[in-house]
């Protein structure tokens, strides 16, 4: 399936009592909506992130996605439900097979919700996330006076990313504009959809309160784990007096094909750190049929890896590339490599290696038609499940 994201925070957050609507405040370091959008965007399947914000949030919205392959902001409308329906008319015509719908205020996303949710659309119109009420729950009056105990059976707590299909929650939305509905699966119902429940995950909790998000920062979600990912690429030949190679121009006799500048060597890094967090590879953010990244410098696409991984609320430990080849020499030039790569990605120089190796005279870089480079590199994230 081809999947887009809304994220919905055109909130004011009133009950929160800041001058900054919740959404906008720092996370551990980073915005409270940027901990969601890195997850989407990090996400194999999705293919298009739009939030939908308030007129006067503009400034908030780009610092915060800032970095992040997104779709414009929207604006939204006077109720959750308006803006959702703006979100999604933003989205049609793009060939997106289905949408997930989620609210800014839950800045912490399980990959392994987000996969439950797009295998039970193959079954059903929508499927939402959600854990059942253990809790004894109490019917009250307005006075607070306990009317009855309400048997707990069958009940579950709903939470977000809430997920469709897309053609089908669009139309719900649009024949249920003047509704006042709970949330998008209420809506999907009154149109005779079918909405199936997955297991949700505690820790996509839902920021209210400033004790709210002051017990985030103090979450498990925040202790860090180690991923590591690999990353190989090639390139071969061509006419030219230098090769880039880990952002450093170095004299040759030939050049390097690409699309791009062919720097073999950020290549393999950007797509080790891509798959260090399961977030697909450089084709997926920075495609080759799109002529805006002909020629252009590959340290947009590892500066762009870097970014992801922090806007994941991760870090980058350390990275590890070999170059192989016959030619040119690589010794001189590996001092100047790891600082540029250091310099990119926003780390120590000394959490960089770079190495070089021959294959002895064999295959294609042994007959010197061109260099190759693997890499592996350790991040160091959040739980994600």
């Amino acid at each position: 399936m081809k999947v887009a994201v809304v994220v919905v925070a055109a909130g004011r957050g009133s009950r929160f009592g800041s001058t900054i609507p919740k959404q906008y405040l720092p996370l551990n370091g980073q915005p409270l909506l940027r901990h969601s959008l890195a997850t989407f965007c990090a996400h194999p399947a999705v293919r298009g992130v739009v939030t939908v914000i308030h007129p006067d949030d503009r400034a908030l919205y780009d610092a915060a996605a800032d970095g992040l392959t997104v779709l414009p902001p929207v604006h939204g409308g006077a109720e959750r439900q308006d803006s959702v329906r703006m979100g999604l008319e933003a989205l049609d015509g793009k060939g997106f097979d289905a949408v997930l719908i989620h609210d800014a205020a839950r800045p912490f996303v399980s990959r392994r919700v987000i996969d439950s949710l797009l295998n039970a659309l193959l079954t059903d119109a929508g499927a939402i996330p959600g854990l059942p009420v253990v809790d004894t729950v109490k019917k009250v009056n307005a006075d607070r006076r306990i009317l009855s105990t309400q048997p707990r059976d069958g009940l579950w707590r709903a939470q977000t990313p809430q997920a469709f299909r897309f053609t089908e929650i669009l139309d719900a939305h649009r024949r249920f504009a003047d509704r006042a509905l709970t949330d998008d699966a209420a809506v999907l119902e009154a149109a005779g959809g079918s909405v199936v429940m997955v297991e949700g995950d505690a820790t996509t909790l839902k920021v209210t309160t400033r004790d709210d998000l002051s017990g985030l920062g103090q979450s498990p979600q925040t202790l860090l784990e180690p991923r590591t990912g690999s990353g190989f690429d090639v390139h071969a030949f061509c006419e030219g007096t230098f090769v880039t190679l880990c952002g450093i121009e170095v004299p040759h006799t030939h050049g390097l094909a690409g699309h791009s500048d062919a720097d073999v060597g950020i290549h393999a890094l950007a797509d080790a750190l891509y798959g260090a967090i399961g977030a697909g590879d450089i084709g997926k953010h920075f495609p080759p049929t799109d002529m805006r990244w002909k020629g252009a410098p590959s340290d947009i696409f590892l500066r762009h890896a870097a970014t992801l991984i922090s806007a994941c609320g991760g870090r980058i430990s350390n990275v590890d590339l070999t170059l192989i080849c016959e030619t040119p020499k690589v010794g001189p030039h590996r001092l100047a490599m790891v600082q540029r790569l250091a310099e990119i990605m926003g780390i120590s120089a000394a959490r960089v290696s770079v190495k070089a190796t021959t294959t002895e005279q064999l295959g294609f870089t042994g007959r010197k038609e061109g260099i190759a480079c693997q890499a592996t590199a350790t991040v160091m994230l959040p739980p994600c499940d």
